[in-house]
């Protein structure tokens, strides 16, 4: 019997800090102040690009990751600014809202689901919203502290 480590494999049940932020250091999600999370990988509960840079760490590893927006949430695509008009914002969205530009504002999609963008600039007719992710176009760093791997 070998006393190494369990190692992360892709069905790890985990318990972890990790931390998300932006290349500057700035934390965007991080459980280190508080409490470890726990969570069962290619459950969804991290994202996939995430999930790829546990694989292979053994229990106790400390490591931060950094990961460019390729890596992460993928470039910015221009062709996901669109406008919106007014009329089908209000049949797929909460009617009469009050939406301040910056927000993220959450939609009905037309075969169903929901998708997500933020909200640019309201002209007279129609919205313009951005639909990349937040994080699009963003470099990122990823540090993860294992506490235990089952």
């Amino acid at each position: 019997m070998s006393n190494a480590a369990p190692v992360v494999n892709e069905s790890s049940y985990l318990t972890l800090h990790y931390r998300l932020a932006t290349a500057d250091g700035t934390d965007l999600i991080t459980t280190f102040a508080g409490t470890p999370a726990t969570l069962l990988l290619g459950q969804g509960q991290l994202a996939p690009f995430l999930e790829q840079r546990l694989l292979g760490l053994p229990e106790g590893a400390h490591d931060t990751f950094r990961l460019s927006a390729a890596e992460a949430f993928g470039a910015r695509n221009p062709e996901l600014v669109q406008s919106v008009s007014k009329a089908t914002l209000a049949e797929n969205s909460v009617p009469d809202a009050d939406y301040k530009v910056g927000e993220l504002i959450e939609f009905n999609a037309p075969k169903g689901g929901r998708f997500a963008g933020v909200l640019l600039e309201l002209r007279e007719s129609s919205a313009l919203f951005d639909f990349n992710h937040p994080l699009a176009g963003q470099d990122l760093l990823f540090e993860v502290k294992l506490i235990s791997v089952l």
